[in-house]
């Protein structure tokens, strides 16, 4: 008997946590009863109720398993951490609010039976807020376009990795894993399954402005060299417009009606210079974390494993 792991991070999800455990226990019980499973939820340091449900529905059933945190590590290191902790033929990893939902996970399934080692879902539409969608549309359209390697269009890391893509990932050791990325960058052939994102079920989104933030920067950081090269060729520009300017304020003697564009010009220039100092600090910061090399995640509690 096959068996599928299902992987569930979760921070603050008391509102949602038992009720993605029912969800998920009921559809191998009936749909996909053919299959064995293991369900674990990595927990991210959860200051509510979480762990308190989390520790009473793994004590009800022995197939559920909890990771607990001993801080949090951030939306990219325990997701992947999690994965490389299943022991499933494969793995699904999908979010605890049910806005990658749980219908998908037999569409995973058949496909991956057909063959396919990688099974994702890409949004089609969502019904979030039409300008948050909108910026996140138009966020994957330019790190698709900068990038130098395969950049997936509206995928959030929810899918199917078969357990060679796992030990794919186990290999990587890499300290700051940004997995969407990578299912494009190193992963096999895959199979897309569009579905349209619904909103949070219960509780309070903990996506704030620097947490989508950090992901584009890791992304940015990781897989482009755009910026460096606009700022190698902007420099060069800089300096011919500059040349040109110093030349002709050598033959003109109203110098005080070219003060305005000069001015704006030395505006322009330091802007673009602190805006290429900010992304090098970006690009430093991630080279120092892979430097570092520090674990993933530091665990404080397993249960049922």
């Amino acid at each position: 008997m096959k068996k599928i792991s299902i992987l569930i991070p979760c921070y603050n999800e008391e509102g949602n946590v038992e009720q993605m455990a029912q969800a998920v226990t009921g559809l191998f019980e009936t749909e996909l009863s053919q299959y064995d499973y293991e369900l674990v939820f990595i927990d991210n340091n959860s200051s509510d109720a979480t762990r308190v449900i989390l520790r009473r529905i793994c004590q009800e059933n022995k197939k559920i398993k909890a990771i607990f945190n001993a801080r949090n590590f951030g939306q990219f290191n325990s997701p992947y951490y999690g994965i490389l902790q299943t022991t499933g033929d494969c793995t699904i990893s999908m979010v605890c609010d049910f806005q990658d939902p749980v219908e998908l996970i037999p569409e995973y399934i058949k496909a991956w039976e057909e063959g396919y080692k990688i099974v994702i879902g890409v949004k089609s539409g969502s019904e979030e807020n039409a300008f948050v969608y909108g910026l996140r549309r138009a966020y994957y359209k330019i790190i698709k376009k900068v990038s130098r390697t395969e950049q997936i269009e509206n995928f959030t890391g929810s899918g199917l990795y078969d357990k060679d893509f796992v030990n794919v990932l186990r290999d990587l050791k890499d300290p700051t894993p940004f997995l969407r990325g990578i299912v494009g960058e190193l992963g096999y052939k895959r199979k897309e399954i569009p579905y349209v994102q619904p909103n949070r079920r219960q509780g309070k989104t903990s996506n704030r402005f620097f947490s989508l933030y950090d992901a584009m920067m890791l992304s940015f950081t990781t897989y482009t060299k755009l910026p460096f090269r606009i700022a190698t060729i902007g420099g060069a520009v800089m300096f011919l417009i500059s040349a040109i300017v110093l030349i002709v304020c050598g033959f003109i003697e109203d110098l005080e009606s070219i003060f305005l564009p000069i001015s704006a010009l030395i505006i322009m220039v330091s802007s673009f210079q602190t805006a290429l100092i900010g992304f090098l600090g970006e690009l430093n910061s991630n080279m120092n974390q892979r430097l570092i090399n520090r674990p993933l995640v530091i665990e404080e509690e397993r249960i049922n494993f």
